[in-house]
C-alpha cells in the first residue's frame, strides 16, 4: 500500500483528499503547515505527497526546497491561483506536478496514479531482453538503480527528471516535440505542457551538462523540440 501525505492548513480539503484517495486503496497521512509535513517525511516512508502552497509557519514553497535537499519523493502542489507564476514557481523549488483549486476529484486522482506510475514503475519503457542502462557519450541512467552518471560521477534527478532524461535517452538521436514528450511520460495529452516541460529540461541541463547553455547531451531543435544527442 502506498503512503501519500496530504498537506492544507484547511482541514476540509484534506478530508476531502483523504476520502478520494483511500476509496482508491492509499493510505493516507496529513500534515497542516510544513513544518509538521517535514517532519512526517522523516519518520515515515511516503511515496507521494500533495502540498499546498499557501499555509502557516512555512508555506509549501519552502517546504518542497527544505524536502528537495534530501529527499526525491513525487511532490504534486495544490494552489488557490492560476497564475503561472504559482506554478513555475514550483516546479522551479522540484514539483513534479501542480493542480489549481477548486480541483475535480477525478483529475486529482489520475494526477496521483499517473505520477505514482512514474515514480515506482519507472522500468515501464523496458522491452523484454532490452537492457536498463542506457548511455550516450559520458552520460550512463540506470534504470535498475535509478542512477544518473555523467563523466563517472552521480548527480541526484526528480522522478520527472528522471523520467523525461530517460525517455529522450532511450530514443537518442530522435527530435520529440513538448507535447510528445509530455505524452509519453506524463501518459496524458499534452496541451498547455511548454513551460512544465521548460523549466524540468532546465533543470535536467544544470544538473547533467558542464554549461547548460550549451549543452552537450540535451539539445534545443529550435520550432520542433528537444533531443539527446547520439554520441558514438
Amino acid at each position: 500500500m502506498y503512503n501519500i501525505l496530504v498537506v492544507d492548513d484547511d482541514k476540509e480539503i484534506v478530508g476531502a483528499i483523504e476520502i478520494y484517495l483511500k476509496n482508491e486503496g492509499y493510505n493516507i497521512l496529513k500534515a497542516y503547515n510544513g513544518e509538521e509535513a517535514l517532519n512526517v517525511v522523516n519518520s515515515n516512508k511516503i511515496h507521494l505527497i500533495i502540498l499546498d502552497i499557501m499555509m502557516p509557519k512555512k508555506d509549501g514553497l519552502e517546504t518542497l526546497e527544505e524536502l528537495r535537499k534530501t529527499k526525491n519523493i513525487p511532490v504534486i502542489l495544490l494552489s488557490a491561483k492560476s497564475e503561472d507564476y504559482d506554478k513555475i514557481g514550483g516546479l522551479n523549488q522540484g514539483a513534479d506536478d501542480y493542480i489549481t483549486k477548486p480541483f475535480n476529484p477525478l483529475e486529482l486522482i489520475a494526477r496521483v496514479k499517473s505520477l505514482l506510475r512514474r515514480y515506482l514503475d519507472l522500468g515501464s519503457m523496458k522491452k523484454e531482453n532490452e537492457s536498463n542502462v542506457y548511455k550516450t557519450g559520458g552520460l550512463v541512467v540506470d534504470d535498475d538503480t535509478k542512477k544518473v552518471i555523467v563523466d563517472g560521477k552521480e548527480v541526484k534527478l526528480t522522478a520527472t527528471e528522471f523520467n523525461i532524461l530517460k525517455f529522450l535517452l532511450a530514443n537518442k538521436g530522435k527530435v520529440y516535440s513538448i507535447p510528445e514528450i509530455y505524452e509519453n511520460v506524463w501518459n496524458e495529452e499534452g496541451f498547455g505542457a511548454e513551460n512544465i516541460i521548460a523549466v524540468h529540461i532546465r533543470h535536467i541541463r544544470e544538473k547533467i551538462e558542464i554549461n547548460p547553455k550549451e549543452p552537450r547531451y540535451l539539445k534545443v531543435i529550435w520550432g520542433v523540440g528537444y533531443k539527446i544527442e547520439d554520441e558514438k
